[in-house]
């Protein structure tokens, strides 16, 4: 009864390991096929372009509040102490509205970050469309992005590469 057991188990054991070992496997580089493609260049010009014209308004911000406590330094002994105190909280309330622009525009949830979301988006959902549509075409059960982190893939076999998979099924050709 015993040997019968195990020669049960063993046998459950082998056809459930089965379906295991036919399972394929493969890996992306989503950031090499974000490269490759014409429209994130375009993305990556209007996000630059962007960020350009708020820092310079930032950088405009800061130098109006170096100016006023320049000319605050220079005339602080012509100055009653009301007057000088007034332009101090002028400062300071230059100061803070700098930060809060900054904050507003380049923070965690800021309009640089969600404009870069909104322009990303839709190339994104076609990249995610192409990936999957090789997946399906190639019978993957698992695909990994290997731009997703040195935590995630160790080693990878270039055989397993599928990116040049998904960038021509974006109709993408590799110019190098």
């Amino acid at each position: 009864m015993n040997k019968s057991l195990k020669i049960v188990l063993l046998l459950l054991l082998s056809l459930s390991a089965g379906p295991l070992a036919a399972q394929k496997f493969g890996y992306i580089d989503s950031e090499y096929i974000l490269n490759k493609h014409p429209d994130y260049k375009v993305i990556q010009d209007e996000i630059q372009k962007l960020s350009s014209e708020w820092k310079k308004e930032a950088q405009s911000l800061d130098q109006e509040i170096k100016d006023l406590s320049t000319q605050l330094k220079a005339e602080e002994v012509l100055l009653t102490e009301e007057m000088y105190q007034k332009r101090l909280d002028e400062i300071k309330a230059k100061q803070k509205a700098s930060q809060e622009f900054n904050s507003r525009v380049f923070g965690i949830n800021g309009m640089y970050y969600q404009k870069q979301a909104e322009l990303l988006q839709p190339l994104q959902s076609k990249i995610y469309d192409a990936i999957e549509r090789v997946s399906r075409r190639n019978n993957l059960a698992v695909l990994f992005d290997k731009a997703a982190g040195p935590s995630a893939i160790i080693y990878t076999d270039p055989r397993h590469d599928y990116s040049e998979f998904v960038l021509d099924e974006l109709g993408i050709e590799d110019n190098n």
